[in-house]
């Protein structure tokens, strides 16, 4: 029986595939499961196991930086993620398995399979970072990006398209689609930020992030504000304001 260990730092995402992984196969057992991802990697080095589930986008410290501090990586990589096709090709073409959030029961299974019949994969930290920054930078800039939004009980997927704006709330975030609905992320603003497309989305101030399709208006000011197409007034910080006027073309 092969050890697996799940890292991500929502617990719902991990119960949830725990639960999976008991239910489809039994030739994989989870040993161990962790939300923090220091403290996952003490543990895979000394428990060394034969398969590991990660997320990639997690506060602190994220799934490709923890891959560069583990010295043990013979094991089988399973990331969990909610990329496009053309991230999901390019993990298949590096030989590196991938569940698709929500995850696929059927997925999961030809992702353990393959697990179970290579079991001495080596992990190699580097070339995932080559293949994540080529996923995140070289894609046609007018694409459109599904983006997930855990929620508390479901994982809404949503066009990059339909967000207007985000609005920080402490560790949380605040979603808001152009038809007026809100989701809340138990997110911090930072983390949101890195899941979205930058030749789209721009963070104007400490507690918003903004979809520049949306913007109506640029008031002048110290910083400034902006007004978007709902409405709703954004200010814009010194700091952030130069990044703004760039990608304005003002």
């Amino acid at each position: 029986m092969l050890s697996a260990i799940i890292v991500d730092d929502e617990k719902s995402a991990i119960e949830s595939l725990k639960w999976e992984i008991e239910n489809f196969t039994t030739d994989v057992k989870v040993v161990d499961t962790f939300t923090n991802p220091q403290e996952a990697i003490s543990a895979i080095n000394y428990l060394k196991p034969d398969i590991v589930f990660l997320d990639i986008e997690m506060p602190e410290l994220d799934g490709f930086q923890m891959l560069q501090k583990l010295t043990f990586r013979t094991f089988n990589l399973i990331i969990t993620t909610a990329y496009n096709q053309y991230a999901i090709q390019a993990f298949k073409e590096n030989a590196i398995d991938y569940l698709l959030k929500p995850i696929d029961p059927d997925e999961l299974v030809k992702a353990l399979q393959k697990a179970i019949h290579n079991r001495d994969f080596t992990v190699d930290s580097s070339n995932i970072d080559k293949i994540f920054n080529r996923i995140m930078h070289d894609n046609l800039p007018n694409q459109v990006k599904r983006i997930p939004l855990a929620l508390a009980e479901k994982v809404v997927m949503v066009s990059d398209t339909d967000i207007v704006y985000c609005k920080s709330d402490g560790n949380y975030t605040h979603v808001i689609l152009k038809e007026g609905t809100k989701y809340l992320l138990s997110k911090n603003i930072k983390t949101v930020f890195a899941m979205l497309p930058d030749n789209r989305f721009l963070r104007v101030h400490k507690s918003y992030v903004v979809n520049i399709d949306y913007i109506s208006e640029y008031i002048r000011g110290d910083g400034g504000e902006l007004i978007l197409s709902n409405k709703k007034s954004i200010p814009v910080s010194r700091s952030h304001k130069a990044d703004l006027l760039t990608m304005l073309n003002i």
